[in-house]
């Protein structure tokens, strides 16, 4: 599959097709793929959301599965990082103990990567694939992180099914994205987008944000329970991002397969 950009340059070959995959939403993360891990660059927002989000999937991870504080708590259980893109938090979690396997669309995505992986030491895979390819093949994991991904596919309900086919029985899966409220608009496209322009203009289309509901109800097609809805906001004062109540703009999702 290739989509060109406007220069009529190919940027998506090698991407892996897929009903739930946008080739237009891949295209944009796929031209930027050199510039996941500078944390000053167009992916500055996703390096300053990191730590809160960190910080809540531990912690979430530690009370589901009855684990400590140690330092590699983890061990012996599989994540996938559906649509890792750089592998902002695919390192992370291979640090504190998880077998981990990061998929996304996007070939050069993957490339990057698997070449931080390597030039930070750590051991984890990397894979250009899809939900749907991963889950025809029967594949599971303990914990799926689906993180800023479903506001960019082309067929919500269809991708998580697939997702939710991955999860083992007693396994989680957190979905992080963007409600879709006036406010989100203001901030989280128009603010982001076009006023401090923390993100390149277009990388969001308001109209595919999801509210909590939505979301809800998808997951719960999915076979899924939830568990967890949990607002994320940014404090300006403080400059960071921290846990609130507020789901007007990002929040994330805590949903469980049961069965364990």
């Amino acid at each position: 599959m290739v989509v060109r950009d406007d220069a009529g340059e190919d940027v998506l070959t090698g991407t892996i097709p897929a009903d739930s995959v946008d080739p237009g939403e891949v295209a944009k993360f796929t031209r930027l793929a050199a510039e996941w891990w500078d944390p000053n660059g167009k992916f500055r927002p996703l390096h300053e959301f990191n730590p809160v989000r960190l910080k809540f999937i531990r912690a979430a991870a530690a009370a589901h599965f009855g684990r400590d504080e140690s330092l590699k708590p983890f061990q012996g259980l599989r994540l996938l990082d559906i649509g890792c893109g750089g592998g902002l938090l695919s390192e992370p979690m291979a640090r504190i103990g998880f077998t981990v396997l990061g998929v996304d669309p996007s070939e050069k995505n993957v490339k990057t990567a698997s070449a931080h992986a390597a030039d930070s030491g750590l051991t984890l895979d990397y894979r250009a694939a899809t939900a749907e390819v991963l889950a025809a093949e029967g594949t599971t994991f303990d914990v799926i992180l689906n993180m800023e991904v479903v506001e960019h596919v082309a067929d919500l309900g269809g991708f998580l099914r697939a997702c939710a086919a991955l999860l083992k029985p007693g396994g989680f899966m957190l979905v992080a994205t963007l409600n879709r409220t006036l406010k989100s608009l203001a901030l989280a496209k128009i603010g982001v987008e076009y006023v401090l322009r923390w993100l390149p203009a277009g990388t969001h289309d308001w109209n595919r944000f999801v509210t909590p509901a939505e979301l809800q109800g998808f997951l719960q097609n999915a076979g899924l329970s939830v568990t967890c809805v949990q607002g994320v906001s940014f404090d300006p004062l403080r400059w960071e991002w921290r846990l609130s109540s507020d789901t007007d703009v990002n929040y994330m999702v805590m949903a469980e397969k049961r069965g364990a």
